[in-house]
């Protein structure tokens, strides 16, 4: 009986805990799932709030963002992202779709001047931002074409062409530039002649200019990169019909080994020392004022330009040109010479007269690494003579017979014995036009090229060959040997540098002008484009072409221009 009653009432006990375990669990179980719902609930609201807020935030950015293009394009909204395609155009003007047209043409864009936009770029951790016009509306939908200028200044050289990249593009307004300061990569920008107003033609294919952008500028075979370093009144501006001061300042850092030539400076009577490799150039610059080019003309003075080798078997070649032509070459001079070893080269008058200005010197390796000393020298002439005056022998009345060997002059009483020493001990070159007498021992030593005749020595011969009748290849594709090469490059060639007579900037001549008044002329092709812009007259205020306005002068006024 105890037993049983034990017994029940442990179960009853048992039972009892079991009630109260789950009353406390399901109590735990409400409680977990309230606060679960206040959490979620408070969760709810702080998102909702967090939206609200975001939604708030980019309405107040979304509004300032339009009051800044309104500002920024004076009253004139249009932003676009568009894929960015190159193009092969000059300077910094873009091509974009024709629906831009319709839409900024709506805006009344057009009646507000010239376009600027706004572009920039977030790829791959490259945030960059520069300005550009615009060429024409003729790209494709979702497209811009952008120029060499415009790309390398968005985009890394890493970022690849058929990769997709996108461009915003942002109509704005730019003041007109008055000031930019501009530094080259490298030493040798300030050695081109006039290089401000070659400076000014590139500019005159821009319509922006920003701040880091970089510009290239090219002067026959070598380049420039200047970058922006400084603008005024702002860090973006326009360069259309405006005059802009412009600085420039030496490059931060010069490369002990340029990627292109340097003219080093050189002083009359004080040689410099160098080192030049086979197939490579070292140049030099020097000036002759216009006192010592008076002596010259007058020929007091002779000017000499000496490099001095050391004989080991390599050799140089020597070129000298007057600017514009910067580095003369086998190609390109007015002054060369091709002796073995050491070389003097006089400077003396070809086709114009020796001039004051700023002259350059080639040394070329022509064999072998050569060590060298090379100078320049002001020399008083020698000969009293002046410049025009042919010296004049001396003459006797002493009856004289020429002989049949040597076709010298000689006295009739002498001649026998002359002829009989002539004929043992001289010989005459007998190729044609030459006639020169030569001792016996030194016939062997004197040769004529077959090719142009020219008498040299066997030392000489080889690079005779190869200087003069090797084939070269002009930048526009002609080919001819070494006398015709630089005759072709300083008269016909169309890569040839002129000084343009109505710009005067040193462009490329171009082929012969399409115009045959002023082929008749002697108009390049680019002078005959450059002289069809209009000026107005002086006397009547007429718009004339710039290459008419001397005919316009004489046949309406009655006076040269």
């Amino acid at each position: 009986m105890d037993f049983e009653l034990r017994s029940a009432r442990e179960k009853l006990e048992r039972e009892q805990r079991e009630r109260k375990q789950r009353a406390k669990l399901k109590l735990e179980r409400e409680k977990k799932a309230k606060d679960a719902a206040i959490k979620q609930r408070e969760a709810i609201e702080a998102s909702h709030r967090a939206k609200r807020v975001d939604a708030i935030e980019a309405q107040i950015k979304a509004d300032q963002h339009m009051q800044e293009s309104l500002i920024a394009g004076g009253g004139i909204v249009f932003e676009r992202v568009f894929q960015a395609v190159p193009f092969q155009g000059i300077g910094d003007k873009i091509k974009l779709p024709p629906s831009c047209f319709t839409e900024l043409s709506d805006q009344g864009a057009f009646d507000k001047g010239p376009l600027y936009f706004e572009l920039s770029v977030d790829y791959r951790d490259n945030k960059k931002t520069t300005h550009s016009g615009v060429l024409e509306f003729t790209a494709e939908d979702g497209t811009v074409c952008l120029p060499p200028h415009v790309w390398s200044n968005l985009f890394s050289a890493q970022d690849h062409p058929m990769d997709v990249l996108l461009v915003q593009i942002r109509y704005i307004r730019l003041p007109k530039g008055s000031y930019a300061k501009l530094q080259p990569d490298n030493l040798g920008f300030s050695d081109l002649p006039n290089h401000k107003a070659i400076l000014e033609t590139i500019l005159r294919q821009h319509a922006t200019l920003s701040m880091d952008d970089v510009l290239s500028v090219s002067y026959g075979q070598v380049s420039y990169k200047l970058q922006v370093l400084e603008l005024k009144p702002a860090s973006s501006i326009s360069v259309l019909e405006t005059d802009i001061e412009v600085d420039i300042v030496s490059p931060e850092i010069v490369s002990d080994q340029p990627s292109q030539h340097v003219l080093r400076p050189l002083q009359f009577g004080k040689p410099e020392s160098g080192t030049v490799e086979e197939g490579r150039y070292d140049y030099y610059k020097f000036s002759i004022d216009e006192s010592t080019a008076e002596k010259v003309m007058a020929g007091s003075v002779k000017v000499i330009v000496k490099i001095d080798v050391e004989k080991d078997g390599a050799d140089t070649d020597l070129y000298v040109s007057k600017h514009p032509i910067l580095f003369p070459s086998l190609n390109q001079h007015e002054w060369s010479s091709h002796d073995v070893g050491s070389k003097t080269l006089i400077l003396e008058s070809k086709e114009r007269a020796l001039s004051s200005g700023t002259y350059s010197i080639g040394v070329y390796g022509f064999k072998g690494t050569v060590k060298y000393q090379v100078s320049v020298l002001v020399q008083e002439s020698s000969s009293g003579a002046k410049v025009g005056e042919r010296a004049v022998s001396s003459s006797s009345d002493v009856d004289t017979v020429e002989c049949r060997n040597c076709k010298h002059s000689i006295p009739s009483r002498s001649i026998a014995l002359h002829e009989v020493y002539c004929s043992r001990h001289n010989v005459v070159c007998d190729h044609p036009g030459c006639g020169i007498v030569l001792r016996v021992e030194e016939a062997k030593n004197h040769l004529h090229c077959e090719k142009c005749g020219q008498a040299l020595q066997p030392v000489e011969m080889e690079k005779h060959l190869k200087v003069f009748h090797e084939p070269l290849s002009c930048g526009c594709g002609v080919v001819l040997e070494k006398v015709q090469m630089v005759q072709h490059q300083a008269r016909d060639c169309p890569l040839r540098l002129i000084a343009c007579r109505f710009c005067g900037d040193m462009v490329e001549a171009g082929n012969a002008a399409a115009d045959v008044r002023d082929r008749m002329r002697g108009m390049s092709e680019h002078e005959s484009t450059c002289g069809s812009r209009t000026a107005p007259c002086d006397s009547c205020g007429r718009s004339v072409m710039l290459k008419d306005m001397d005919i316009h002068q004489i046949a309406v006024h009655g006076k040269s221009s």
